[in-house]
């Protein structure tokens, strides 16, 4: 009998060490399980402007809330437009797509109907405006939410994000234009594309049908 017990303690121990083990391995998969539900609620915050299902919405960005396309774009005014009119033409429009004009146009909750309006383009198509503004996008917002465009001199003017009340968004004042290299270092973006965004920043192509 005394021998049956020695041989049973080996294949306690044994056990013992399986559940200690077992043990560090179960909580570092509770912390991962934990870090990974964390990682996708913020991806999904961030991407809370993504699909709005509205021609216009609202999205709150890092410069407030402003308005955004069915896709979540941030939609900006250029200042060079006056009286309702645009004079974003050629490689201007390739940079900056005019918000055209597809059916009847819906709206998110806190864009006022008042406030928008279409302008006719050259090639007679209509363009959506926002208090008289003509809406464009930015082609180098890629994803929903971005606000790459802000305050970027181009063709002649700059460009800004518009608010639910038509105008610049409160938050910009007194906000400086970032430079092509800054823009580049921010994002920790490679050089070209620092370089794709002076180089929209000089184009000065005269204006043709578009």
């Amino acid at each position: 009998m005394r021998v049956g017990r020695r041989e049973d303690k080996p294949a306690q121990r044994r056990t013992g060490r399986r559940v200690y083990l077992a043990l560090p391995l179960s909580a570092a998969l509770g912390v991962a399980g934990f870090l990974a539900a964390g990682a996708i609620a913020q991806h999904s915050a961030a991407t809370g402007c993504a699909a709005t299902g509205h021609t216009i919405a609202l999205c709150r960005t890092k410069l407030g809330r402003v308005l955004v396309n069915s896709k979540g774009h941030t939609l900006y005014l250029f200042r060079k437009d006056r009286h309702g009119k645009s004079t974003c033409y050629s490689s201007c429009a390739t940079f900056w797509p005019p918000l055209r004009k597809h059916g009847k146009p819906t709206l998110g909750p806190g864009v006022k109907k008042s406030l928008l309006g279409t302008t006719r383009r050259r090639n007679g198509k209509r363009q959506l405006t926002y208090n008289k503004h003509p809406l464009y996008r930015y082609t180098l917002d890629t994803r929903a939410g971005q606000t790459k465009g802000e305050g970027l001199k181009a063709f002649g003017a700059r460009w800004y994000a518009v608010s639910a009340r038509g105008t610049e968004p409160a938050d910009v004042r007194g906000w400086r234009a970032p430079t092509g290299s800054e823009l580049g270092a921010e994002r920790g973006e490679p050089s070209h594309r620092a370089g794709s965004q002076r180089a929209v920043a000089d184009t000065t192509s005269a204006p043709t049908t578009r």
